[in-house]
């Protein structure tokens, strides 16, 4: 018997490798600008928390965001960004080892499953599109005008009632302490996972309410003894 009857899941760094292609897109679009390019790991810890944030976190560490007086300069290269990442979000792009398995498992024990992400609606869907089958997720919600961006719980209690399911009956799954934060405000149980961007530490800070190294491990805990 199922213990849970549907999971949430972050994209970036949970149901998709991406950093590869975030530090590609970022680094392009800042070398126009005169800018070196930043190390891929780095961008572990400058994404997490919309596109915005992560094009300011990544000015700052290069020293060209001090104020609000740099704030034209910070917009002009996140509408930068924007327009690249929409024609290259996906390249490069893939599921984390055993990602696809868990969520086809996940499916044919009737457990729904969807998607929600910082990184722009469309963007996010055209990710989880180009890894995973038709079908995979019953939704993919990804940063709208329309409602906060994460921690806010307001897309994931979107996504639960979308689902038809309480938030008490969900768990969210995530990489990072802005995942962890969104899972608890929204009424979930939170499952942090370590393939991802960030480390244990982070996470048991966070609240995790528990912390996986693989995926295969999410099965035993949404259906205990199947």
């Amino acid at each position: 018997m199922n213990k849970y009857k549907a999971a949430i899941f972050d994209l970036d760094g949970t149901a998709a490798n991406t950093l590869e292609n975030l530090a590609f897109c970022a680094n392009t679009v800042i070398a126009g600008y005169g800018i070196t390019p930043a190390k891929t790991e780095d961008y572990k810890y400058f994404v997490g928390d919309g596109s915005r944030v992560q094009m300011l976190r990544l000015l700052t560490y290069k020293g060209r965001y001090h104020d609000a007086g740099d704030e034209p300069f910070l917009e002009e290269v996140f509408a930068s960004y924007l327009s690249f990442l929409a024609e290259h979000c996906a390249d490069g792009v893939v599921p984390y080892d055993g990602m696809p398995e868990l969520i086809s498992e996940l499916n044919k024990r009737g457990i729904k499953c969807s998607i929600f992400s910082n990184k722009p609606h469309k963007q996010a869907c055209k990710v989880v599109s180009s890894i995973y089958p038709e079908g995979a997720f019953a939704c993919v919600l990804g940063q709208k005008d329309s409602y906060p961006r994460k921690p806010d719980p307001t897309g994931a209690l979107l996504l639960a009632e979308r689902m038809g399911v309480s938030p008490a009956d969900c768990i969210y799954v995530g990489d990072t302490n802005t995942d962890m934060k969104t899972g608890k405000n929204a009424g979930m149980f939170t499952i942090g996972v370590l393939w991802g961007f960030r480390d244990r530490e982070e996470l048991e800070k966070a609240g995790a309410d528990t912390i996986v190294s693989a995926p295969a491990e999410i099965l035993d805990l949404i259906s205990p003894g199947c």
